[in-house]
């Protein structure tokens, strides 16, 4: 049971957000739609990150798992596992993402992962960790592949703090 409620659902900012989820609300939106002012920024931030990087989309996905594995938050496992499988991650890596195992990995995912692990357990990215990422990402894919990280510790955070669908 969740700490808030998630019963809103009504108006122009839950549309927006049935339109970029391809017709439902989520139990994550239920809740954020008691405040339709974050709701509204919520989801045009992670539609953003979602539906209009560059990055690869396995590789986004990694992340996210690997979020929702370091923060607790099964509900985000939950809702990406699919995603991911879908966008090529293999039952092989999905275990990498658990355990932290990094074989089964590309030398870009080990960086990203690892890049992913410094920024969620410790905030800061040590020199080292963000110069192995550099070998396999321009400035674009940096930023981006870092944004899906800070963004997904946000949600991961929301859901476990409020305990969205436990």
């Amino acid at each position: 049971m969740t700490r808030v409620s998630g019963t809103q659902g009504e108006g122009e900012v839950a549309e927006r957000i049935r339109a970029r989820r391809g017709g439902a609300l989520r139990p994550l939106d239920e809740v954020l739609l008691h405040s339709p002012p974050l709701a509204d920024g919520w989801n045009s931030l992670l539609g953003a990150v979602r539906g209009d990087f560059a990055l690869d989309p396995a590789l986004r996905e990694l992340i996210i798992l690997r979020i929702a594995v370091l923060n607790r938050a099964d509900y985000e496992w939950t809702a990406h596992e699919p995603v991911a499988r879908a966008a090529g991650v293999t039952d092989e890596q999905l275990e990498g993402v658990r355990t932290g195992e990094r074989t089964p990995f590309t030398a870009a995912q080990r960086a990203a992962l690892d890049h992913t692990d410094a920024m969620t357990r410790g905030i800061e990215v040590p020199e080292s960790v963000f110069a192995a990422l550099r070998p396999h990402f321009d400035e674009r894919g940096l930023v981006e592949l870092t944004a899906v990280a800070a963004a997904y510790n946000m949600v991961s955070r929301f859901l476990v703090a409020l305990e969205v669908a436990k």
